[in-house]
Order: C-alpha cells, then structure tokens, then sequence
C-alpha cells in the first residue's frame, strides 16, 4: 500500500460524503503578526486589546480572514490538492470570534458535482465547518472548486448542482455577544465615516496598490498550510508559473479597504465570490467597493453592511467589473460579496 497521498481526483468524490480533515491548529499572537506582516491590515477591532474592549469584546479576536485561511487550508489536501482553479464561494457566515489559544478543525460536505464537457476535469461543490476546540462552530461556507480526473474513462457521475443562496440574509447574521459600538472611538478607528454615511450603489476607490511577489505569496501559502499543486510547483501548470492563491489576493484586497472603509471592522457574512482572472507574480493589485445593501442589528450601535470589494490588476476602473458580454474584464482578480459590521 502506498505511503503517500496523491489527493482526490473528481471521481473520488461523492454527494453526501463527509470529510474529517487532518492536523488542528492552535492559533497564536504569531498568526496576527504575520497576517500584519504580509498585508497592510490596520482595522482597529483586530489590532488592539483596548480598542476590541472598548467595544465590548475584552481582548482583540484574531482578524476574521485568519480563521477563514486557517479552515480553508485544512480543506486543501482532500478538496482541492488537484485542482485546476477555485471558483467560488457562498452561503458562509462567521459564528463566533477566534482568540489567540483556539484550536480550529475543519470538516467538509459534499453537495453538488459536476463533470466538464472536455472530460478532463469537474467541479466539486463542499460545505465546509470550522470548530474549535470547544467543538463551537466557528464558521462556515459552501465552495466549488474545478477538480482534474484521474482517468477520463471513468464514468461522469450523476450531475447534481446546488441550489444556493444569492447572499445570506441580514437576520441570519451572528453579531459577536457583547459587541457594542455606542462609545465608538473614530479617532482611534482612523475614519469619521460611519454607516449612515454611505449609500447604497456608493462606488469606493480605495487608492492604493500593491504588487505581489513570489515571497509574501508563497510565505501566506505556507502559513496558511495550502498545499495546492497550482501555488507551489511551477511545473504542474503548462505555462511553468505559480497562480497566486486566492486568498492571498482576498487579504490583500480587505486591506486595502481601510482606506474607505477603516470603519467595516468584522466580517460576519459572506455572500459570494468568484476568482475571476489569475494572478501572477509581478502584478500589482488595486481595490475598490461597491455598496450594496445596508441593515440594522440588535448589538447597540452596530449596523451591518454589505459590500462587494473588487480586486484589480492594471488598466482596472472603479466600478468596472464585467464587459459587455456580461464576463469579467480581464483584468478583474477578485469579486467578494461581504457583510460586515459598521458603527451607525
């Protein structure tokens, strides 16, 4: 029997079939410096002890995405070792926050598969779970990831596609128990903007860029433990590059916003995604956001906001997003469809 594991090919998957991943991972004050380290992320709920206990919270939770990384990383080996792209995401929503000294697993559903027309490859729907060491859920997403076949012989399953969700609802948003912005600082914050201030349809140029490199990229990938063939080995694709990952591009785009949106200070839902274009090494990444829907909250003070934050390459224009076939333009990298918490 062999040692190794080459991954999961299309056809080892199954509607219904559950997925324990392997190797929890406690989470520590490094994770947070190294997240800071990689991306200019500067929003005040995640970086100060002071500022989270102002607001109710005690001490600061570890930034939304890090949780999110760390339960996605888990899924690589089993999900999307073979895969050729990540497509997308829905349906996820965050549970509770995530402390320095939390031990989070991830397991995994699978609800839709579809094999593509060349035969060489399908695509792969998954809910995935992250718990705690508590056993509390933390936070959970459908994905679908394109999966290459071990043999093109093989059969096509029966197609199944999910039905889901166009963006979860603003009353199925789990506000953190305690949060409180009425004695909001701004100041500290770094915005005066709160979310009376912004209007639905509202476009935000978030200014600044930056351009990826192969070592912020391959240190998130390893710090995220992605193990994913496309972001490490440079032969496994034709074009001999490395595709930067997804989330890497997710990060660096959420902290892009704080100029604009210093004020949209935790993610709470997340209502689609799409990895429209690849990125590569030497392309310089830009942001902006649209806001899309606006909604009370039971936490005093909080309103949640929802935002879609774009990522662009060059020669991409605020509010430009598909052309007139109705795709994405080419040099659109990233479109996510978000909820987040926002004074009122």
């Amino acid at each position: 029997m062999a040692k190794t594991n080459p991954g999961r090919f299309f056809e080892d998957y199954a509607v219904g079939q559950v997925i324990a991943h392997a190797v929890p991972r406690t989470l520590s004050g490094g994770e947070r410096a190294l997240y800071h380290a990689l991306y200019p992320a500067r929003h005040a709920l995640c970086s100060s002890d002071a500022f989270a206990a102002a607001c109710g919270l005690g001490a600061a939770p570890l930034d939304d995405l890090i949780a999110f990384h760390t339960v996605f990383g888990k899924t690589v080996p089993d999900i999307s070792l073979n895969a050729v792209a990540n497509l997308g995401y829905a349906e996820g929503r965050w549970h509770r926050p995530v402390r320095a000294g939390d031990t989070l697993r991830s397991q995994s559903e699978v609800i839709g598969l579809k094999q593509n027309s060349n035969g060489k490859s399908g695509v792969v729907w998954v809910r995935t779970r992250g718990l705690n060491q508590r056993d509390e859920l933390v936070l959970d997403y459908v994905r679908w990831v394109m999966v290459r076949k071990r043999d093109q012989g093989t059969p096509a399953p029966e197609t199944v596609v999910p039905d889901l969700a166009k963006a979860v609802a603003a009353s199925d948003l789990v506000v953190p128990e305690g949060l409180d912005f009425t004695g909001y600082d701004f100041t500290l914050a770094g915005e005066p903007h709160r979310m009376d201030d912004y209007e639905i349809g509202e476009v935000i140029d978030h200014v600044d860029g930056v351009t990826v490199e192969e070592a912020e990229h391959m240190q998130a990938t390893r710090l995220w433990q992605n193990t994913a063939k496309v972001h490490f080995d440079a032969t496994f694709r034709e074009d001999g590059r490395r595709l930067i990952y997804g989330g890497h591009i997710i990060s660096l785009a959420r902290a892009l916003s704080f100029n604009g949106l210093a004020n949209a200070q935790m993610i709470v839902g997340l209502n689609g995604g799409a990895h429209a274009n690849p990125c590569f090494a030497g392309d310089t990444v830009r942001a902006w956001s649209e806001v899309l829907d606006k909604a009370e909250t039971s936490a005093p003070g909080v309103g949640a906001i929802r935002l879609r934050l774009v990522a662009v390459k060059a020669g991409g224009v605020p509010g430009a997003l598909r052309g007139e076939e109705g795709k994405y333009r080419p040099e659109v990298l990233l479109d996510l469809d978000y909820w987040a918490l926002m004074p009122v």
